[in-house]
């Protein structure tokens, strides 16, 4: 049983494993620059950037990304943070769905999940606080809106997906309008 759980774990892994034509590991592409850690008042600027007309009563956010309602709570003593999107109630739906959720969440859905809390599916990015960026915190904001919007169809988050096709592009179109708006912030 440990040979074929080893074997799946590294057929699994070996798309992710990069490699050059001599079987050399690619190097790891160099880091980012750092930003200055990730405040709630800085999260609420970048909120307010993407939706000028967005609700706050300290450390929680209501805006609308693509006429998708979105609540995003903060902790900051805890360091973390959570957004979140409605997607549909649980009562009517059936194991085969909530599969292919499953199954969404491990290939397509990315930095946002699907999951399920107060009898409620939802598109959720969850990351700590302090050491978010702006670009993340963006990208991870348009893949909770892609996840809702793609729920029944797609089922992504629409910034990656292995496999080629016509939708890619157009699911990437939401996080780089996104990204544009909080360019100058």
């Amino acid at each position: 049983m440990k040979h074929v759980l080893t074997a799946t774990l590294m057929a699994l892994a070996a798309p992710a494993m990069a490699q050059t034509t001599d079987d050399t590991p690619t190097p790891p592409t160099a880091a980012p620059t750092q930003e200055a850690p990730m405040t709630v008042q800085r999260l609420g600027d970048i909120v307010a950037a993407l939706d000028p007309d967005s609700q706050s009563n300290g450390t929680r956010f209501q805006l609308t990304i693509e006429d998708v309602p979105m609540l995003i709570i903060t902790d900051p003593v805890a360091d973390r943070m959570r957004a979140m999107v409605p997607i549909r109630a649980m009562e009517n739906m059936t194991g085969d769905e909530l599969l292919r959720v499953m199954q969404a969440n491990f290939d397509t859905a990315l930095d946002a999940r699907y999951a399920v809390a107060q009898g409620r599916l939802w598109g959720v990015f969850i990351h700590p606080l302090s050491p978010l960026q702006k670009d993340q915190l963006i990208s991870g904001l348009g893949q909770a809106v892609n996840l809702a919007k793609t729920y029944g169809s797609l089922y992504t988050g629409g910034a990656m997906s292995f496999g080629g096709g016509d939708s890619v592009p157009l699911q990437r179109q939401l996080i780089d309008r996104l990204l544009e708006q909080g360019e100058e912030i």
